[in-house]
């Protein structure tokens, strides 16, 4: 069905005196509003927001792709996606609704894929069972033929919901599904695509990559290949961006590999409470010269941790919970093994404390232009002299404590 044809000649589409102003490709155009039938429309599978939960769903039912078709079974499986993403935004989006009807106009193709507003939608659908009033969706109708065109609907989404100025409240590991699904795993976008999209740089978009690409490897170390659900639970987005910012400071490739399976050891038993406090904490060993000692005990305990995981396919949310998130010995040991390295990288710190001081403070003197001194009046240059006599008072005081 094409909406603005055949809907308008079915009566299930209404025009309205409304319209909403949608930039694409750069360009910047008010787009009239219609009043659409409800079942005339239907979720978008691509959507980030719920990435994750397409995984898996995907996964539970052994399937790659999500039946269509029966519109109104695929909408209901979709729907409770978007419930799950973010439970109290719908309550307060269908509250509002409920009070004084949908304020802001969503965006759908001719086909009737929404392309914005999904939570709307999932809301209005919510209401609609119990008064006719919520029976239409107000939305611009995109007249583009995209219906088997995954690329163009993706950059459009991409740049509909990225063009607001209010930020688009992805949780942060769907955000970077999204990314890895579209860029690395489908090569649906190139970096220069996915950057014009969302208006990031190519850096920025370069840097999430990274990041998602550890995303990726903690879930095939633990046996759960693209179970991105359960990277979702843990709440691991601003560890593994901690994760990132330590990497790019290791030249030693073997190092690296190391770091990032004791970082993955300890997402998976979770001693630590909050995971970013400990990956700042690693950042003070992996500068010292304990980082060979401490990673030689992380590799020893996460070579016991992940012998107890399951086969691919096997590992749960459940599975985690009971098989490592209640090893309290695991645990205990993990956390003296980073406390025990953190202490002494600090002890070190502060021991070559005093020499790091008084280097920064040679290399500063060693800056003065001493050939600047003639061209001093009597008043500069008592002040200089005046703080030689205090630096030469300070440094008799280091010496004298040095005679021991």
């Amino acid at each position: 069905m094409n909406l603005l044809k055949d809907g308008i000649e079915n009566g299930g589409v209404l025009k309205t005196n409304l319209s909403r102003k949608i930039t694409i490709d750069g360009h910047t155009e008010a787009y009239p509003v219609y009043k659409v039938k409800l079942d005339y429309l239907f979720y978008n599978d691509q959507n980030d927001r719920i990435a994750t939960w397409i995984s898996q769903y995907k996964a539970d039912n052994n399937i790659n792709k999500i039946d269509m078709s029966d519109i109104s079974t695929y909408n209901d499986i979709i729907q409770e996606f978007i419930v799950k993403s973010n439970p109290e935004a719908i309550k307060i989006t269908q509250a509002n609704i409920e009070l004084v009807d949908q304020r802001e106009p969503g965006v759908v193709l001719a086909d009737g894929r929404i392309i914005d507003g999904n939570r709307r939608f999932t809301c209005l659908r919510n209401l609609s069972k119990n008064s006719p009033r919520f029976n239409y969706f107000e939305t611009v109708i995109l007249e583009k033929n995209l219906e088997n065109n995954s690329k163009q609907i993706k950059m459009l989404e991409l740049m509909i919901q990225h063009g607001e100025e209010s930020k688009v409240d992805y949780n942060p590991i769907d955000r970077l599904v999204g990314i890895y699904n579209d860029v690395i795993e489908s090569k649906l976008l190139t970096v220069k695509e996915y950057a014009m999209s969302t208006n990031m740089t190519e850096s920025e978009v370069n840097k999430e990559i990274e990041v998602a690409k550890l995303l990726v490897e903690f879930l095939e170390t633990i046996n759960a290949p693209k179970q991105f659900y359960i990277a979702r639970d843990m709440g691991i987005d601003g560890p593994l961006r901690e994760l990132y910012g330590v990497l790019r400071k290791i030249n030693n490739d073997d190092e690296a590999e190391n770091i990032k399976n004791s970082v993955f050891t300890n997402f998976l038993v979770q001693p630590h409470g909050d995971m970013t406090r400990f990956i700042r904490k690693i950042k003070t060993v992996v500068s010292s010269k304990y980082l060979t000692e401490f990673l030689d005990e992380q590799m020893d305990i996460a070579e016991k941790v992940l012998d107890k995981l399951p086969e691919v396919g096997q590992v749960t949310k459940a599975v985690i919970k009971e098989v490592f998130r209640t090893d309290e010995d695991t645990k205990e040991e993990l956390k003296k093994s980073l406390e025990k390295a953190e202490l002494k990288a600090k002890s070190s710190e502060t021991r070559n404390r005093p020499t790091q001081i008084l280097e920064k403070i040679e290399n500063y003197l060693e800056t003065i232009d001493i050939n600047i001194f003639s061209k001093l009046n009597e008043e500069q240059i008592s002040s200089i002299l005046s703080q030689v006599d205090k630096i030469e008072e300070s440094l008799k005081i280091i010496k004298d404590a040095t005679n021991v």
